[in-house]
């Protein structure tokens, strides 16, 4: 394992150690650091909310709808539309980018690394959606908001791309934690829903950020669960069957959800209808049920305490399901897990009271099958049933509700996938054949930088060089010799210094004794031997970018760069094909020198 010292705990030792994919100690440091940046900016964020609700919201509640005159909550999705075409989409294409989609997309083709005018766009935009009566949540822009902190701290830093993958995991986690108080769930959902890994260097930096993130709110809003629910049962297992129902309906309803919301017809549709049709649509159902707006958190818990009455409900699942999937559909970029524990759980409770009716003997509180719905329509749509699961216990704290929480989730997830041919809803967005994330070789390649398996035992060197010269290079026995070129030739080349010690051998042995000319020179590119035509690489990048850019034929390596200005750079090592390779297969990195 990696160690450090007081001594030796320099910033630059402190990335080599990163580099290492045994630098556990180090990438827990991150961990920690980025739980406290991600609980303040997510602190930060509920903060803003408040403060806007406080402007005209009855009690300065950002959830309190119902007791708005009809005309004004019709009138805010309406204002919230505009505002988000008019300042937001007169920004350029790659600035309208964010929430969870954004995150897994940088992750996978930006080695993590997130633009600026994202982020602050993702400030104003989750206040705008979720005060401006959209059926949006928060945990979307939490997300967004928390991984790009952390991944800033690790840019900042200099820190290289494999730690900026665990720095995004650890804003992830610490996001969810802090938004809903479950520490754990937030832990699952990035490994399960970002990440798509499970290991252990990922998995305990993940942990103590996710736990510093729930501290960092805590000490803001309390330890109190999210929903407060009286002490419940399944009681009879006659009621496993209605469970399995549920799960199937709640698995077609995700299915249908995803479909909407990913619609190319309408996506291809003029902005302004887009926009237009999500601000009227949510205006017209909003005067009759506000209980669609905003994050629904207030729903849940009414609907966990058999408190919402039929019509609430029904307006809940279909209503709420349409126009939830036609805003995502209309571009207009929302958090969509809040919705999707609205919609389960008044699926849940509807299919409660209906259990009730049908069995009043043995049927459960209406209570249980909203939890049950809750974390069914969450795990369908993200496919994601581990961190559905855990969300359910944390969201809850009825441990009793597991066992057939896990029976509806499975048969939710599964009808979701094999009935209505969907997958997860944010891998959906970004996926183009397989996902990066979803393939062993690059996932592995990524949690390594190119200084764990570069060979840096090298000399640079003119093109042509005398014996002498030649003989002072091979003093210090380097391994590879890097040709320095002509200005106008742009290609770097690499030789063996084996290759050079075998000509000069074979040269000194021609000359019997006699001594060489003068003026004589050596053309290192006219000697046999198997040069490599070169390209550079960061020394911040990752195995798998370095695997990437070797799929170029005409390339036989990769110099890696070190410097951040452009007259400081110098050559750190070479990394080849078969460094990989090696890496890879035996993982040992310290038997990186790459055959040719």
């Amino acid at each position: 394992m990696a160690r450090f010292s007081r001594s030796d705990f320099t910033l630059e030792s402190f990335r080599r150690q990163l580099a290492n994919v045994d630098a556990l100690p180090q990438l827990c440091v991150l961990g920690l650091a980025s739980g406290v940046i991600t609980g303040a900016v997510m602190v930060a964020f509920r903060l803003l909310l408040e403060a806007g609700a406080v402007l005209y919201m009855p009690g300065g509640n950002p959830e309190a709808f119902e007791g708005l005159p009809p005309w004004l909550r019709s009138l805010l999705p309406l204002v919230a539309v505009g505002l988000i075409g008019v300042l937001l989409y007169r920004q350029k294409a790659t600035a309208q980018k964010m929430g969870v989609g954004h995150v897994i997309e940088r992750l996978s083709y930006h080695q993590g690394r997130f633009p600026l005018r994202n982020w602050l766009n993702q400030w104003w935009v989750g206040v705008v959606s979720v005060l401006g009566g959209l059926s949006a949540g928060r945990e979307g822009p939490a997300i967004h908001l928390g991984a790009a902190a952390s991944s800033g701290l690790g840019v900042k830093l200099r820190l290289p791309n494999n730690s900026l993958r665990v720095l995004v995991a650890c804003g992830t986690a610490a996001g969810i934690s802090a938004s809903f108080n479950t520490p754990i769930a937030g832990v699952i959902f990035a490994m399960e829903v970002v990440m798509m890994e499970y290991t252990l260097m990922s998995f305990m930096p993940v942990i103590l950020a996710s736990t510093m993130g729930a501290l960092v709110a805590q000490v803001v809003y309390g330890n109190e669960p999210a929903f407060r629910i009286p002490e419940m049962a399944l009681g009879s297992l006659m009621n496993l069957p209605w469970v399995i129902i549920l799960g199937l309906v709640v698995g077609l309803l995700a299915g249908l959800f995803i479909h909407i919301a990913r619609n190319q017809r309408i996506q291809a549709l003029p902005l302004w209808l887009r926009l237009g049709a999500v601000g009227v649509s949510t205006a017209v159902v909003a005067w009759w049920f506000p209980q669609i707006q905003g994050i629904g958190y207030d729903s849940v818990a009414a609907a966990l305490n058999n408190q919402l009455e039929i019509n609430v409900l029904i307006a809940l699942i279909i209503a709420k399901l349409l126009i939830t999937a036609l805003t995502v559909a209309g571009g207009v970029p929302i958090g969509i897990i809040g919705p999707t524990l609205v919609i389960g759980a008044a699926t849940g409770a509807l299919g409660g009271m209906l259990g009730g009716f049908l069995w009043p003997d043995k049927a459960a509180d209406p209570g249980i099958y909203a939890m049950l719905g809750m974390a069914a329509m969450m795990g369908a749509v993200l496919q994601a049933p581990l961190a559905a699961l855990m969300a359910l216990l944390e969201l809850t704290h009825t441990s009793n509700i597991i066992l057939p929480g896990m029976l509806v989730v499975v048969v939710a997830c599964l009808t979701s996938r094999q009935l209505t041919g969907c997958e997860g809803f944010f891998i959906s967005a970004v996926r183009y054949g397989l996902h990066p994330l979803q393939q062993p070789l690059m996932q592995a390649l990524s949690r390594v930088s190119v200084p764990a398996v570069m060979e840096r035992s090298l000399v640079r060197t003119e093109r042509m060089i005398t014996p002498d010269q030649a003989r002072k290079l091979l003093e210090n026995n380097p391994v590879w010799l890097i040709i320095e070129r002509s200005s106008d030739e742009k290609t770097v080349l690499a030789l063996k210094a084996a290759t050079l010690a075998r000509w000069l051998l074979e040269h000194d042995e021609a000359l019997d004794g006699k001594a060489p000319p003068d003026d004589e020179l050596i053309d290192l590119l006219e000697i046999p031997g198997q040069r490599l035509e070169l390209a550079p690489i960061g020394l911040q990048a990752t195995l798998s970018e370095a695997f990437l850019k070797l799929q170029d034929d005409a390339l036989g390596a990769l110099y890696v760069v070190h410097g951040y200005r452009p007259k400081q750079q110098r050559i750190s090592g070479i990394i080849t094909r078969g460094a990989i390779e090696r890496y890879y297969y035996y993982a040992d990195p310290k038997d990186n020198d790459s055959p040719v």
